[in-house]
């Protein structure tokens, strides 16, 4: 593929406490934070009306579940603002796209398409477990790609929109962890979405991030597919009280954004043309993973992450794809227990992978 672009993300690696690396954050992408908290902001009052200052209010409200449930998360917010010129509450905003909006405005979009591959249905034995994550259009130049390295915590490697401190990627444990939207009523006050992925990244196996994200008072519904050095691989379905986990079939997995597990498909709430959409996307994917089980490399899967069959409803989606205003604007492959993670700016069917380690070391671009 010789038309591949190979432009990238801002890359960045922060170190120290969990305050310093929100500092250092919100300092060095300070122009992406501000840009991506007013679009934020304005598409919150756009939907829900109201004053900027109700929209922080709103946002500050979910800060003491935020401080009971995972404490470093206030103080990287605190340094966040700090670095970026913003206040506490338009820095909370950022973590909170989606459940700042009205219940009715929350139509469930088709948003990421999710893949696990156990070290029995790869050719190197190696576990790998990636995202090609849809997001609305704008926020492809919002993009970057951190390493966060706290003091007390194990570092994470993600892509993640500009201000967010949590979104998809991997640790240096052995562990990473995507997510994908998913729709049920009953949102609440909580822990905001966003961050359960990086909860989970807390550990470094599977078992014990499950715990973590159970252990949590949750605001909103997700779906976060989590793997680890050892091989094993789980996706767990959640609501804000209740969750199914499944487990790859012939050692690998599939999900996009509508409940699989028996146990909650009753709990879904997306529309006839939006769980088209995902069904489509789910089936495709699950049918490219089946047939190269045994057989999956990383330049494998990064060839299944550009799949357009099926279109509208394909997996790596571009600017008019369909009606809905969301594409493809990045993709991201981990192999924990290498500690590498290759990502793709905008839809991975026009855009080179690049490699990355922890301490962001650059290995280059792959096909």
């Amino acid at each position: 593929m010789t038309s591949l672009k190979n432009d990238f993300f801002p890359v960045f690696r922060f170190a120290g406490s969990h305050r310093a690396i929100g500092r250092a954050y919100g300092e060095s992408c300070r122009a992406l934070i501000r840009t991506h908290h007013a679009r934020a902001e304005a598409g919150v009052l756009q939907l829900r009306g109201g004053s900027a200052e109700q929209a922080q209010a709103r946002a500050l409200a979910y800060r003491p579940h935020v401080l009971a449930g995972a404490a470093f998360f206030d103080e990287e917010i605190q340094g966040l603002a700090e670095g970026a010129g913003l206040t506490l509450g338009q820095a909370y905003l950022l973590q909170l796209r989606a459940e700042l909006s009205p219940s009715q405005s929350r139509r469930p979009e088709p948003e990421c398409t999710t893949l696990g591959v156990a070290p029995s249905a790869s050719a190197d034995g190696q576990t790998y477990a990636g995202q090609i994550a849809d997001l609305p259009i704008p926020y492809l130049d919002l993009g970057v790609v951190v390493e966060f390295a706290p003091d007390d915590q194990p570092a994470v490697l993600m892509f993640t929109p500009a201000g967010q401190l949590s979104y998809i990627g991997v640790n240096d444990r052995g562990l990473c962890c995507f997510a994908n939207y998913l729709h049920c009523d009953g949102w609440r006050m909580g822990m905001p979405r966003y961050f359960l992925s990086r909860i989970a990244m807390l550990e470094s196996r599977v078992d014990a991030a499950l715990a973590r994200v159970r252990g949590v008072t949750r605001a909103s519904s997700r779906n976060l597919l989590m793997a680890d050095a050892a091989g094993t691989i789980v996706d767990l379905e959640t609501t804000v009280t209740r969750d199914a986990a499944l487990s790859p079939q012939g050692g690998v997995l599939a999900h996009a954004n509508h409940y699989v597990s028996p146990s909650l498909q009753s709990e879904e709430r997306a529309s006839d043309a939006f769980l088209h959409n995902s069904q489509q996307r789910q089936a495709r994917m699950d049918a490219l993973l089946r047939e190269g089980a045994g057989r999956h490399t990383i330049e494998g899967l990064q060839a299944i992450a550009r799949d357009r069959a099926g279109w509208p409803h394909c997996i790596s989606r571009a600017p008019g794809d369909g009606q809905e205003q969301v594409m493809s604007v990045a993709c991201a492959i981990a192999a924990p227990a290498a500690g590498q993670l290759w990502v793709a700016k905008g839809p991975p069917h026009a855009h080179a992978f690049e490699a990355l380690g922890f301490t962001l070391s650059r290995q280059g671009a792959a096909a």
